[in-house]
């Protein structure tokens, strides 16, 4: 062992959320330092390897880190979104993430980045040659990969796959591109980007089989948008809707006709709720395509035939499967995320960088405070995947943000943070559109929270 690292801060995993609780740490605390390690060499995560055509399903300004806006913020002027927020592609979040290192973070004096390396057991493991790096690390070790998301680029597909048969990662469409027909194989985020990618580029939706052994709910992205007043209002209606459903079924169906859930076949129950955004012009294009299997999951792939738990389904020859079965965000128990070490985990319900750089922030300014406080301050909110879950979740979220909004300081910093899409800058505090949207989920809010977590625990999910 011919190498040691010392730092403040071993933070395993350089993608969103590494990337933001140390952005966030080093801003509030000056004499931090962190060494950021990863497997990959340069920091961006599950996005350096990505399906090319991959794009926020969010607003850009919800993602990246606090110091530094992802994108313009702008509003689309033209095209089917017009009067949404940019989504960044791909390759310019990875741009994004290359810059906030380079240009902010490393010239700090007070960040590294470790990549081509992986932290094994309390030892750091450089992957090239195999040789062990001596870590001191003088106050805690930070997991970042807790949560790490599971693309399909990364493994091979959860199904067998017979000799003459063709599969593909959904990276790899575009080499694929003049196939007679296509087998898009998941419910998820990564699947409704294959079917539209494949629409867009002029194959017939009759030439597409959908395998989704789970239909979704999903977000409408109009109701999720970085104005107070859209996404308060979205929150205070899930208040006045959860107060008195009396199920989780019901409690989708009704958010419905709100305007905020949208599913993709309205004749079909979803069973799953990882609730990406979806805009109107894409649910248009996915309900063109008449070919949905529904036979549970894909066991077995053979030259013209798909093996599901339900029964054999035969597809035309020459088909690609495209392989879009990978489980995304992970849902693991809710641990302390100040528990010798710092475990990365959602405070709020969802949006990942926006907690990753609270924790930083909390961590910044109280490095010194014993743990207990600052699990106070910013208990965990577990992923979901059933709608029972998404609610008991959204309840258990809404607690946690009036838990650290409480606390002055926090409040002031989440009100500037633009990763932060609760909150309510000063400058728009007083527009009556926000003032009446703010009240309304404050009269409905406690009632709404009580509904969520009865809703949870009426179908067994915990507290």
């Amino acid at each position: 062992m011919d190498r040691s690292v010392d730092t403040d801060y071993l933070v395993v995993g350089a993608g969103a959320a590494g990337m933001a609780f140390v952005d966030a740490l080093v801003d509030h605390d000056p004499t931090a330092h962190a060494t950021l390690v990863d497997r990959r060499a340069t920091a961006g995560g599950h996005w350096l390897d990505a399906y090319p055509y991959v794009r926020l399903h969010q607003a850009s300004q919800f993602y990246g880190v606090a110091s530094t806006r992802l994108g313009t913020g702008q509003v689309q002027e033209s095209g089917p979104e017009q009067g949404l927020h940019e989504r960044a592609t791909g390759p310019e979040i990875c741009a994004y993430y290359a810059g906030v290192l380079e240009e902010r973070l490393l010239p700090t004096g007070r960040v590294e980045l470790l990549g081509g390396h992986e932290y094994r057991d309390g030892h750091l493991i450089e992957l090239a040659t195999g040789r062990e790096v001596e870590a001191r690390v003088r106050r805690r070790v930070v997991d970042a990969r807790y949560l790490a998301p599971s693309i399909p680029a990364e493994g091979p597909p959860p199904f067998a796959v017979d000799d003459g048969a063709l599969v593909v990662p959904a990276g790899g469409l575009p080499e694929v591109a003049d196939a007679p027909s296509y087998a898009v194989v998941g419910s998820g985020k990564t699947a409704t980007d294959a079917v539209i990618w494949l629409l867009g580029h002029g194959v017939d939706p009759d030439a597409i089989h959908w395998v989704r052994p789970r239909d979704p709910w999903m977000l409408d992205r109009a109701a999720v948008q970085p104005d107070p007043a859209v996404f308060l209002g979205m929150a205070a209606t899930l208040m006045t809707v959860a107060a008195d459903a009396t199920s989780a079924d019901e409690l989708f169906l009704r958010l419905e006709d709100a305007g905020i859930m949208t599913r993709i076949d309205r004749t079909v129950v979803p069973l799953m709720a990882r609730t990406p955004t979806l805009g109107r012009w894409e649910l248009e294009l996915l309900r063109s395509v008449e070919h949905v299997v529904r036979r549970g999951h894909l066991r077995r792939v053979a030259p013209g035939s798909l093996a599901l738990d339900g029964g054999t389904v035969t597809v035309p020859p020459g088909t690609v499967v495209v392989h879009c079965a990978a489980y995304g965000l992970h849902v693991r128990p809710a641990l302390p995320i100040w528990d010798g070490q710092i475990t990365l985990q959602s405070v709020r319900a969802g949006f990942p960088p926006f907690c990753a750089a609270l924790i930083g922030y909390v961590e910044g300014t109280r490095h010194d405070r014993p743990d207990e406080e600052k699990n106070r301050l910013c208990p965990p909110t577990p992923y979901w995947s059933s709608p029972a879950d998404w609610a008991a979740m959204q309840g258990r979220g809404a607690r946690a943000a009036a838990t650290f909004m409480a606390d002055p300081d926090v409040a002031a910093w989440a009100h500037r943070v633009l990763l932060n899409p609760a909150r309510v800058p000063p400058e728009e505090a007083d527009r009556p559109e926000v003032r009446a949207v703010v009240a309304r989920y404050l009269e409905h809010a406690p009632a709404g929270i009580a509904g969520l977590a009865r809703i949870g625990r009426d179908a067994g999910v915990p507290a």
